[in-house]
């Protein structure tokens, strides 16, 4: 029996029973996509040459024998790095635990919600397989199942069985939430505050450059979880590239608001195209509150004195060519102090209506990030 299968005829089957019993995943090394479990091997089949009559042996069912010294299944474990530890001696059933090194296969779109399929493969004999979960940490087993395929090569006309065992793992979430979620979904509402900033505050863009490196950092995190050569990213990573992006988009529209707030200071009247944008912006009460007008109208008073004192108004009299002459004067300093009122009357007035403009251009900004965030979210969750 030892040397060969313990069968009455060589021309007869062996039914070999295989079954794994997982006992607990030690480790997951997600980057090298490795899987280091601890398992039981459970063989059992039946020795027609352990046969004997209890009545004549002192009523004896059951005996203990070596395994060294009866027949072992020729089962080969393959796709793992084996470190046996013990063996179980029995009568015609083995049972030996080992610690393997597996790989695996990671859905890698869905990193945090991820759901792990580890394949076994065993050959040789039929076998009736089963999982037995004792005890897992971090992994959630939300399916297990074994399958039996049988293959024949072109060299050889036996059939050759392959025990396929899968098991489908899903991490849990408590940890990863806190970790990699939470500080996303914060620094995304951070990313809004942006947006609140007045156009005239340096800590519009300082704040932007501060989420962008906040999310860059979180980047690097997800990176050192990921296998390098993973057919596809995470959706969370995903995420955090888009918020990049939108980060970055978002500081050079702070950028663009902070250039129209200050360009009345450079140049004269905004365009009339983007006053009447603007203007029916407004009526949308995207801005209610400072779009009333507040530009000063021309005072009249140096035009009414310019008619009094102008040449035609003074009366023909007997007047010195002196006392002429210092009115000429007067009315010369009157009408450049005139011009000059109107000049800064004029240029506070479009200052005003280029920071209304970056004002409502702000407001728009922030109401397409909002939407675009909120499509991201739906699209990619």
């Amino acid at each position: 029996g030892k040397m060969g299968r313990p069968v009455l005829n060589t021309m007869d089957n062996l039914t070999v029973y295989f079954g794994l019993s997982l006992i607990q995943i030690l480790d997951v090394d997600e980057s090298n996509q490795v899987l280091k479990s601890s398992m039981w091997y459970h063989y059992q089949w039946t020795d027609l040459l352990l046969q004997w009559d209890p009545t004549q042996h002192n009523n004896i069912t059951t005996v203990r024998v070596p395994s060294n010294n009866i027949w072992l299944p020729d089962i080969l474990l393959y796709n793992l790095e084996i470190d046996r530890e013990r063996d179980r001696e029995t009568e015609r059933q083995r049972q030996a635990q080992a610690w393997h090194r597996q790989r695996l296969e990671r859905d890698v779109v869905r990193y945090i919600l991820k759901k792990v399929q580890i394949k076994g493969g065993d050959s040789k004999y039929e076998f009736d397989g089963f999982i037995t979960i004792s005890f897992v940490n971090e992994w959630d087993i939300i399916e297990n199942q074994a399958v039996r395929n049988v293959k024949y090569y072109t060299c050889c006309p036996d059939p050759y069985p392959d025990l396929t065992f899968n098991l489908r793992l899903q991490r849990k979430t408590a940890f990863y939430t806190f970790i990699l979620i939470l500080p996303c979904t914060l620094l995304s509402l951070l990313t809004l505050v942006i947006f609140w900033v007045p156009p005239e505050s340096p800590a519009k863009l300082q704040l932007g450059m501060s989420v962008f490196v906040a999310f860059f950092f979180l980047l690097l995190v997800l990176a050192d979880f990921t296998p390098r050569a993973a057919a596809s990213i995470p959706l969370i990573g995903a995420y955090f590239c888009l918020s990049m992006v939108m980060i970055t988009l978002s500081t050079v529209l702070a950028c663009v608001v902070a250039n129209m707030y200050f360009r009345g200071v450079r140049v004269n009247r905004a365009p009339t195209w983007m006053r009447a944008v603007n203007l029916k912006l407004a009526k949308v009460r995207l801005l209610e509150n400072g779009l009333t007008s507040r530009s000063v109208q021309p005072t009249d008073q140096y035009d009414t004195l310019e008619k009094d004192l102008g040449y035609d108004s003074v009366p023909e009299r007997d007047a010195s060519a002196l006392l002429l002459e210092e009115v000429k004067m007067i009315k010369e300093m009157l009408l450049r102090e005139q011009e000059k009122r109107q000049s800064e009357e004029e240029r506070n007035k479009y200052l005003r209506e280029w920071r209304i403009i970056a004002c409502i251009t702000d407001r728009v900004f922030f109401i397409l990030y909002v939407a675009i965030n909120v499509i991201t979210i739906v699209v990619l969750f």
